[in-house]
């Protein structure tokens, strides 16, 4: 496998990240300023030199972290790489909030898929509940 995990670059959110969003109907992607550390505080697998999925790492003031914004290059459909990708991801962000001395990382997605990929990596459904976003724009 040639697969690779690393930190995302500041390019990635304009190349690579806004048009993943565009591309699974996102009206509006979530801005650079209320990502991490500005669009660049989370992780994103490579196969080879093809993107394959990305996540960020949200850091709070208590034991628990926010794992959210993952989103993934919907034409790529290699199977089982996709799969494979989705678990490195999801590993090294865990490794990541581990290493930063959280206990627990938190995660909201109404994506039945995903919410599979993360039950099959030892997340437990907590409740079913509507994600609720207000901004001050």
């Amino acid at each position: 496998m040639s697969m690779v995990c690393i930190p995302l670059e500041h390019k990635d959110y304009d190349l690579i990240l806004t048009p993943w969003w565009n591309s699974w109907g996102w009206i509006t992607p979530p801005s650079r300023d209320i990502l991490p550390e500005n669009g660049v505080g989370g992780m994103i697998v490579f196969d080879g030199e093809t993107p394959v999925c990305a996540g960020y790492i949200y850091d709070t003031n208590s034991k628990i972290c926010w794992i959210n914004w993952v989103v993934s290059n919907k034409h790529y459909r290699k199977k089982p790489n996709r799969s494979q990708a989705f678990s490195m991801l999801i590993k090294n962000l865990e490794r990541e909030a581990f290493a930063r001395g959280y206990k627990a990382c938190y995660f909201a997605s109404n994506s039945r898929v995903l919410n599979g990929r993360l039950e099959k990596e030892g997340f437990l459904k907590g409740s079913s509940t509507q994600e609720m976003i207000k901004s001050w724009d």
